[in-house]
């Protein structure tokens, strides 16, 4: 389901006989640094409103901004949406209130380092099961490797938290497949804007509840408002144009940044602390991304389904 405009883009690159990196595929990189480092922030800051809110009422906040952002910039044209249309984007936006929940569940028990390398597993499944490169399957194994020693038993482990940290794995999984097909079906930011619209919505009444019985104080308030802003309408918006301008599977391997991005934020806002076998596995999750982004692209794997 990879999109015209980026095959395209990567087709010309490759073209004129140039060894670099596509002009396409930097913009790509570049774009989920920036969604990786916005989304762990935010939940840096979500996780320091929990003790006041709860992990549902600083989710709720933060679909209420993704929506509100994401429905100004992206004016999605409702009335003219055709059911072919609705049908991913109503799938994405459940998925994407799902995914929220069960890893902000999953931080609240095990941690941000842990709970975000554990929903790495979903994106990682995604680039092992559509790469048809050695390279990128062997870069997928060498990050898999990672993750085990990152996420390996402690007398402390909480089962309930990493399950929780599973299930956003899988929605994880799904919203990059469903992702691509929105932007395939919607032209601009409708799409993704109708989706964060209707995921708002589904935590209208619940939000409403939580907050009602956990009020905010000012500074709590603002920390679940810039977490709505820095992990769902940034990321929201830089996945969206960053799966237009690379293959899911290169998208897939290149999200393991997260759990560095997580466990080093995690270190310097939340004080949680990795130790040396842990910080050689974010070197080496580091070094099978570079190993990857590397490499060209293949045109006819990137071929434009619908």
């Amino acid at each position: 389901m990879a999109l015209e405009r980026g095959n395209r883009v990567g087709h010309a690159d490759q073209a004129d006989g140039s060894d670099h990196v596509p002009t396409s595929r930097r913009a790509g990189i570049a774009l989920m640094l920036g969604s990786a480092l916005s989304n762990q922030s935010g939940a840096s800051l979500a996780a320091l409103a929990f003790p006041v809110m709860g992990p549902t009422g600083v989710l709720a906040v933060r679909q209420w901004v993704a929506a509100i952002v994401l429905l100004v910039v992206g004016r999605p044209r409702l009335r003219v949406f055709t059911a072919a249309q609705w049908r991913p984007i109503l799938a994405l936006a459940i998925v994407f209130a799902t995914m929220n929940l069960s890893l902000y569940l999953a931080i609240d028990r095990i941690g941000l380092g842990l709970a975000v390398t554990l929903e790495f597993l979903g994106p990682l499944a995604v680039a092992m099961a559509s790469s048809r490169r050695r390279r990128d399957v062997l870069c997928a194994l060498v990050a898999a490797a990672a993750v085990g020693v990152l996420t390996r038993p402690q007398p402390s482990t909480d089962y309930i938290g990493i399950g929780f940290a599973l299930l956003a794995a899988v929605c994880w999984a799904s919203y990059i497949l469903l992702n691509r097909s929105v932007g395939a079906r919607v032209p601009g930011l409708q799409g993704t804007a109708a989706a964060a619209a209707v995921s708002g919505l589904i935590y209208l009444p619940v939000g409403c509840v939580a907050l009602w019985l956990n009020p905010p104080t000012l500074g709590v308030m603002m920390c679940a408002l810039a977490a709505g802003v820095l992990s769902s309408a940034v990321p929201f918006l830089a996945d969206l144009f960053a799966l237009r301008r690379v293959p899911a599977r290169f998208f897939g391997i290149f999200m393991s940044i997260n759990p560095v991005f997580a466990s080093m934020i995690g270190m310097l806002v939340l004080d949680q602390r990795l130790d040396v076998a842990s910080w050689l596995a974010v070197i080496t999750i580091v070094a099978a991304n570079t190993v990857s982004a590397s490499g060209p692209s293949r045109p006819h794997a990137q071929t434009a389904k619908k």
